[in-house]
């Protein structure tokens, strides 16, 4: 049903490369312990455009001014091999090589196939995105920045993957909206020059030196799993938000609402999990760095500079506690991420550089107990108009064989949450179906 037919494939740079400005971005520890992760992938579901609107040729014209002011996307990674030491060191090369852009077709693809009952998603939806199977080290031969373009019966899906190491997402989706505005616009006099982040960890000698034994390409680890989109509504979130404050009793400390919703989540995951009672669950959830650093940094700055928060229980004490105490692990977790331990963690890395694998040592077992949660509602993925029309839905292709995946957006109605999970079947329950409504 989803035969998706290649219409063509270009690169696309930016309007204009001055080399005598050319520049080389160091990679921070932050960047660096992605390097054997996958690119991360999201995709905007639009209605179709008229015909004469000719969105291939705006969409690539587009793109090339949006790169001249998002440079480094335009880059490729360098790799400099070090025999002296045995190690290598990477960066950056803002050489204007350009993106990746795929115009692809699926006319026979409805709208409705991608908005199925029930919020699943179909297992149709790879062959939508271009990036499949490619890792931040990739970024040396392949494109720091993918696109695809695919011409549905009676829509339009965007699709991109990104090189991590270059960019987060509050750096990738602030590019797809000036990418977007362009788009709609047809200039880009209003748009702000972009700011890089500064090196700002001081004692770390750039470029850092990691093992080669360190950057062996780890098995690629394929978990069956199942998606699904979870649709929290306002008045959803408001009665989680409400009870997990109630049960901690606390004045002093809030839950937010994106805590109460991922603390109901892992909870409700973990009653259907079989895990045993002093079996440990953990959940993993990336949190922007930007405000907490001191002196901060400005919000707009392009990077990656974001930090994991890891919030670890026994099955016993979640089943036993309830929703209120498991947002409260998390809640303690994220507001441990401060100027102090983003810097100690980067200082003591570089004395004793390992790279995280993009997977969980232990088998499928072991990665039921991991939750990783990425994105964030706070990104507006739903205010991007390329000139016909604002999405209607957004998707994620997690591609990371590790545990179960949270992609957090927000809803299309104000104040609402969706989380396009990725559950592995050894844990998943048709109970999970009403999940987000049983509140």
């Amino acid at each position: 049903m989803a035969d998706v037919i290649l219409a063509s494939s270009t690169i696309v740079r930016p309007e204009n490369i001055n080399q005598s400005c050319r520049t080389k971005i160091h990679l921070t520890p932050y960047d660096l312990k992605l390097l054997n992760f996958a690119y991360p992938q999201r995709g905007l579901l639009f209605s179709k455009p008229d015909q004469e609107t000719h969105i291939i040729p705006k969409l690539k014209a587009s793109l090339s001014t949006a790169l001249e002011i998002y440079f480094p996307l335009a880059g490729r990674l360098i790799k400099i091999d070090r025999p002296e030491d045995n190690t290598v060191s990477y960066y950056v090369d803002c050489d204007g090589s350009g993106a990746k852009f795929i115009h692809a077709k699926a006319e026979l693809v409805s709208i409705n196939d991608f908005l199925q009952p029930h919020d699943s998603v179909p297992n149709f939806t790879r062959c939508f995105f271009p990036a499949n199977d490619l890792k931040s080290s990739d970024g040396i031969s392949e494109s720091l920045l993918l696109l695809q373009v695919t011409e549905l019966k009676d829509g339009v899906f965007i699709s991109f993957g990104y090189n991590h190491m270059v960019a987060d997402g509050s750096s990738f989706w602030n590019f797809i909206h000036t990418w977007s505005t362009i788009c709609l616009n047809g200039s880009s006099s209003h748009i702000q020059p972009l700011v890089l982040k500064e090196l700002f960890l001081e004692g770390i000698d750039y470029p850092i030196h990691i093992p080669v034994p360190e950057t062996k390409i780890p098995q690629k680890c394929e978990i069956p799993s199942k998606e699904r989109v979870f649709h929290f509504t306002k008045k959803n979130i408001s009665d989680l938000k409400a009870k997990a404050n109630e049960e901690i009793g606390s004045s002093d400390l809030k839950i937010s609402s994106l805590q109460a919703v991922l603390a109901h989540l892992w909870l409700s995951i973990i009653k259907q999990s079989r895990l045993n009672r002093e079996e440990e669950s953990h959940i993993i959830v990336a949190a922007d760095m930007r405000r907490r650093l001191n002196p901060p940094l400005d919000m707009a700055c392009f990077g990656n500079v974001t930090h994991q928060a890891m919030a670890t229980a026994t099955a016993g004490e979640m089943l036993d506690q309830g929703l209120g105490w498991a947002a409260l692990q998390i809640n303690e977790q994220v507001r441990s991420l401060t100027n102090e331990s983003y810097k100690t963690f980067a200082e003591t890395w570089v004395r004793n550089v390992k790279l995280p694998l993009p997977k969980i040592s232990g088998g499928p077992r072991k990665a039921d107990t991991y939750l990783v949660v990425t994105s964030s509602p706070w990104f507006e993925v739903y205010d991007n108009d390329f000139g016909w029309g604002k999405p209607i839905a957004v998707r994620a292709e997690p591609n990371n064989g590790f545990g179960v995946s949270l992609v957090v957006f927000r809803g299309v109605e104000e104040g609402s949450i969706d989380v396009h999970a990725t559950i592995p079947l050894s844990i998943w329950s048709d109970v999970l179906v009403n999940l987000s409504t049983d509140v």
